[in-house]
């Protein structure tokens, strides 16, 4: 009776421990993926799960979202640019049996693949494109490397192209063709300003001469300026329209004594008696001074009228 006692409480300790010992603790985000006698069995977690010591075995899954760094990569553009590459890859396993069973180690498979597809498709695309269309680009990238790891059970949530890397050659040429684009956007730009500058300038001068008294006051403007600078010396413009009437009254004299001229010069006055001979050569060349000047007024008029 002891000896049967002995046998079963051995038994049941053996149990107990077996039973320790096929129990397993999975947390929140993992996943066990079983196999029992190399047969796929389930998956297990979270939680406490039951894999029999001996016959079973279990694979442990991370379901956390990974950080992958892609290392650099020498990339040659479709315009036969060289650069240097690198990305990172977010990836989660969204199916923990086929993370296992269909790809021997999915985190190394996975790191290949986005080398291998970073290269290829970053040499289909232009220098600058790469460089100034980045979203376009990352989205390209997921797209394809989801769809080749969807057998493995990823999903790849995001690729982000971090730095480009360019030698230092090409980096002074575009120094320089920024530079030249600078000078070129300036310039345009000038000409521009000139441009608005003189069209506003033609629609003032177009107002000022429909009203004359905008111009004096223009003129009385300026002489304020010039004022305000404490000068010692004022300029003061006087228009053209303040001699037109002394213009006029001189052309209608010039036109005046062109009728005269057929007239012979008076002879001079006669002297008194008892007046110097200096008066009387003043007198003759008081009247040489005005025969010329209406020969001069005569010919200005055959000018003005042909």
């Amino acid at each position: 009776m002891g000896e049967t006692m002995g046998l079963l409480t051995a038994a049941l300790a053996i149990a107990v421990a077996y039973s320790f010992a096929s129990l397993k603790v999975l947390r929140q985000y993992e996943r066990g993926v079983s196999f029992f006698l190399g047969k796929f069995w389930g998956t297990k977690g979270p939680g406490l799960a039951f894999v029999p010591f001996g016959f079973a075995t279990i694979k442990r899954v991370s379901l956390r979202t990974v950080a992958m760094d892609i290392a650099p990569q020498d990339v040659i553009t479709r315009d036969n640019v060289t650069v240097k590459v690198n990305a990172v890859l977010y990836m989660r396993v969204g199916d923990p049996a086929r993370a296992i069973i269909e790809i021997e180690d999915y985190l190394y498979a996975t790191s290949q693949l986005a080398q291998t597809t970073l290269r290829s498709v970053l040499g289909e695309v232009e220098l600058d494109e790469l460089l100034a269309d980045r979203e376009k680009i990352n989205a390209r990238l997921e797209k394809i490397i989801d769809l080749r790891t969807d057998p493995w059970g990823i999903d790849v949530s995001a690729v982000e192209v971090k730095d480009v890397l360019l030698p230092d050659q090409l980096k002074r040429a575009m120094a320089l063709q920024a530079e030249a684009e600078r000078e070129r956007r300036a310039k345009v730009i000038a000409a521009q300003g000139e441009l608005q500058a003189s069209e506003t300038l033609a629609q003032a001068a177009h107002t000022l001469a429909r009203e004359p008294a905008s111009l004096q006051l223009r003129y009385l403007q300026t002489v304020t300026e010039i004022a305000a600078e404490n000068n010692s010396t004022t300029i003061f413009p006087v228009p053209i329209e303040m001699f037109r009437p002394f213009m006029e009254m001189a052309a209608r004299g010039a036109a005046a004594g062109s009728a005269q001229t057929a007239i012979p010069p008076a002879a001079p006055p006669a002297l008194p008696a008892g007046e110097p001979a200096a008066s009387a050569m003043d007198a003759q060349a008081l009247s040489e001074i005005m025969g010329r000047l209406r020969a001069e007024a005569a010919e200005q008029h055959r000018k003005d009228h042909g």
